[in-house]
């Protein structure tokens, strides 16, 4: 329920951006587009994403280990295997999406095949199947693609404003409006898709710990992670970037204001709820 009502806050101030672009005329026009988005992304979610990260469908044949590990723990989950996609990326990351347990995709990049030992390839895959299993892709991935679009209107808004191509005194909020619109929008949308994000990550790595046994691979695979996000710049929209496993543009600084304002849970962070969450179950590692 909590994160229906933050993608409906997500939607709101989609539209309220909306009227500061054309007024009453704007708000009816954006709370349509607001709709018609939703709905667009409901079914087309996952081509989307998948599209934008440049993945290719996984060949048969190629990458037998992490097949293996895809269906075994696909039955642990009591989920349908999904489809499996491989992006050209040194870094090592991976992402799911999907509207729903039987139209899912998993996408991981060649660097973590490349890079990862198979235990932690594991630990990577449980996270992505529990977003599956729980199903918040759906989700996650309306609330990156909103965020961008309101990111693009602000930088539209932008662009307009400082070459002059528009006029102030005809938004009903004027100067200030547009203003709030460039600036505030987009750091607004930013907090709200991050409240959404970090939720479904603390589930996922609990949920991955169960259905491996123990959160061993998964924290040790945030490790390499971290570790790899800094040294392997990938290109992506910062608007999707919380549909990765790891910030694919960076997770420096665990704690204070990097963190606060960063799409992903620190990963030291999520390291300690891991081992905390195992420990209350007697395993110590």
């Amino acid at each position: 329920m909590r994160t229906w009502i933050l993608l409906a806050g997500l939607s709101a101030l989609f539209i309220a951006v909306g009227g500061v672009v054309g007024g009453t005329g704007g708000i009816v026009a954006f709370l349509l587009i607001a709709v018609a988005f939703n709905l667009a992304m409901y079914w087309f979610s996952d081509r989307i994403a998948l599209k934008m990260s440049r993945a290719r469908p996984l060949e048969p044949g190629e990458a037998p280990e992490l097949v293996a590990d895809v269906e075994e723990l696909s039955g642990r989950a009591g989920i349908p295997v999904p489809r499996l996609f491989v992006m050209p990326s040194e870094q090592p990351n991976a992402f799911a999406t999907g509207r729903s347990p039987k139209h899912a995709a998993v996408a991981v990049t060649e660097g973590l095949l490349a890079l990862m030992p198979r235990e932690q390839v594991r630990g990577v895959i449980a996270h992505e199947l529990a977003h599956v299993r729980n199903r918040d892709v759906l989700v996650t991935t309306i609330a990156a693609m909103i965020g961008a679009a309101i990111s693009a209107i602000a930088n539209f808004l932008q662009f307009q404003w400082l070459f002059g191509g528009g006029d102030d005194d005809e938004s009903p909020l004027g100067f200030v409006g547009t203003i709030a619109a460039i600036i505030i929008a987009p750091i607004a949308a930013m907090l709200l898709q991050l409240a959404v994000s970090r939720q479904r990550e603390y589930l996922a790595d609990q949920t991955a710990a169960e259905l491996l046994g123990e959160g061993r691979p998964l924290v040790d695979a945030l490790g390499t992670l971290a570790r790899g996000v800094e040294a392997r710049p990938m290109a992506v929209n910062p608007a999707t970037a919380s549909l990765y496993i790891a910030n694919p543009l960076g997770n420096r600084g665990g704690r204070g204001m990097a963190a606060l304002f960063s799409t992903h849970p620190p990963i030291p962070v999520r390291i300690e709820r891991l081992r905390a969450f195992d420990a209350k179950r007697g395993i110590h590692y």
